[in-house]
């Protein structure tokens, strides 16, 4: 549920019959969007694994972590960097990339240190910086922090052996590098696909010497909205007590499905059934039509497709030898077309033997494919995978954190940018054993998987930019009228009190809401 904020003046009770009624709708925001920031997640001791993080070096063993409790700035762990001695200036760090949108805002900051045992020194450089990208991964804002270097330390404004928080406030111009502005909120403009936040030294060409640790990183959402302007246009839910039947209906048999795989797929409930406000998809060890197993395969083709968008599933995978679980997309030209012709997005599979590893793809004649292995937990737990889809890029994230980006494919039917330039639709399923999954036989997936197996599914919602999600006021001949958006899935709230239980209103309620005349009442929006 996304409870979010709104823009009404207070009408007081001139501008009603009688009563006060005041509008209000609270925003709820992450405080820290960036995952590992203190690097706690990382082995002990000197790694070059950090969590979470995707490393640039122009040389090995200049970005690590290091555990050392008397240094760090909290906990155990921090980020070391150094310079590549390549004798050319060079720049060496790490970043990572959440999904934000248009409207959303932030403030963000780093802790700092340099030993005076090894001072950053010559003309190397160090800097914290935040950057807002677009689809394809081009720079649309940047922002940086005052940058480290040998003169700063010598002018005393970064001082040795001393944890300092650098704020991110230098606002600058993203062609020619020049600062524009300061400013501590940090805005993503236009066409936002999400921001990147970045930890960078610049070594210089004199092989100077000199190190930074950094800890505690901080990028801070403190407004517009979860992703910005991006805002539910359509999702299923699943909070009703059978599957929709004008959403999703039902691939079925057997015969392998191309891929080797050893299940029948029904549209049983045994296999299929909502339960708690979760889609469960169910893998039975039950022999059906020569087949060993059951399961389900949902698509909603024929019904609902789209093209371009911001589209999501909050999910959890089974477990176990054989187990290949999907969420996907396939064109709406397949029945024609034929597949790969008609484009395939693997938005994500996982073999059930590799609980920290999930893969995205895209399918159309050519295979473009990343693996991709979790932080922290395992594909047991619920997580939110996510797919932008644009005009000329595909973006793959998990729990908010881009893995992959694909600009560029070829189709067995036509030139760039066929066929990912038409509606798919979607599907799930669970398939036991293929090709996929390496072919266990039926004897091994029965000695290494307990069944049941399920894929289970919270949520699918499709974002696009739209307006604000906020509600407007008028009044009416006395007669205080309230409107929530049209192309938004979202629905009004209301409680006599900021600390009293909220009750919705029907989802019938007219559109604007006419209001009698009453005591203060408070009313919000919720999304979706």
């Amino acid at each position: 549920m996304n409870e979010t904020a709104c823009s009404i003046p207070l009408l007081t009770k001139a501008g009603l019959a009688s009563g006060l009624v005041l509008f209000f709708c609270l925003q709820v925001h992450a405080a820290n969007v960036l995952t590992n920031p203190g690097f706690e997640n990382d082995p002990p001791a000197q790694s070059q694994k950090i969590v979470a993080w995707t490393t640039f070096a122009q040389s090995s063993g200049n970005t690590l972590n290091e555990s050392n409790p008397s240094i760090a700035h909290t906990g155990t762990n921090y980020f070391k960097v150094y310079q590549s001695f390549t004798s050319s200036v060079n720049y060496n760090g790490i970043y990572q990339d959440v999904l934000s949108g248009p409207g959303a805002t932030y403030n963000a900051g780093a802790w700092a240190y340099t030993a005076s045992s090894d001072a950053i020194a010559g003309q190397n450089i160090a800097w914290a910086e935040v950057s807002f990208r677009d689809a394809a991964g081009n720079i649309l804002a940047l922002y940086r922090s005052a940058l480290i270097s040998a003169n700063s330390i010598a002018a005393g404004s970064f001082p040795h052996n001393k944890w300092t928080l650098l704020q991110v406030t230098n606002q600058y111009n993203p062609v020619t590098f020049a600062i524009t502005n300061q400013t501590s909120l940090l805005v993503a403009p236009p066409n936002t696909a999400y921001a990147r936040y970045q930890i960078t030294f610049q070594g210089d060409a004199s092989n100077s010497a000199g190190s930074m640790y950094f800890d505690d990183l901080s990028l801070n959402q403190t407004g517009g909205g979860a992703y910005g302007n991006w805002n539910i246009t359509w999702s299923d839910e699943f909070n009703e007590s059978t599957i929709n039947p004008k959403i999703w209906t039902y691939d079925t048999g057997g015969g392998g499905w191309g891929n080797n795989e050893l299940e029948y797929y029904t549209t049983s409930s045994q296999n299929s059934y909502l339960s708690n406000g979760v889609l469960h998809i169910v893998a039975l060890q039950q022999s059906m039509n020569g087949s060993s197993y059951t399961s389900a395969r949902m698509k909603s083709e024929g019904l609902y497709a789209k093209e371009y968008g911001r589209l999501e599933w909050r999910g959890k995978l089974p477990a176990g030898v054989g187990m290949w679980p999907a969420l996907w997309l396939l064109g709406a030209d397949f029945s024609s077309v034929g597949w790969p012709g008609c484009g395939e997005v693997d938005v994500v599979e996982n073999n059930g033997t590799a609980l920290t590893n999930v893969q995205g793809s895209l399918h159309s004649g050519s295979d473009e494919t990343q693996t991709y292995t979790l932080p922290g937990g395992s594909v047991t737990n619920f997580h939110i995978y996510t797919l932008d889809w644009t005009t000329n890029a595909f973006s793959f994230y998990v729990d908010g954190l881009r893995y992959e980006t694909q600009t560029n494919w070829s189709s067995s039917v036509g030139s760039y940018p066929i066929p990912f330039n038409q509606p798919f639709f979607f599907l799930m399923n669970l398939a036991v054993g293929g090709n996929y999954v390496g072919n266990p036989s039926a004897s091994a997936i029965n000695a290494g998987t307990t069944f049941p197996q399920e894929l289970q599914v919270d949520y699918v919602r499709v974002y696009e930019v739209t307006g604000p999600l906020q509600l407007s006021a008028s009044n009416l001949n006395g007669e205080v009228q309230i409107f929530r958006p049209t192309n938004i899935i979202c629905h009004l709230q209301f409680a006599p009190t900021l600390s009293g239980s909220w009750t919705d209103l029907p989802a019938s309620a007219p559109n604007p809401y006419r209001l009698a005349p009453a005591a203060t009442t408070f009313y919000r929006l919720v999304s979706p």
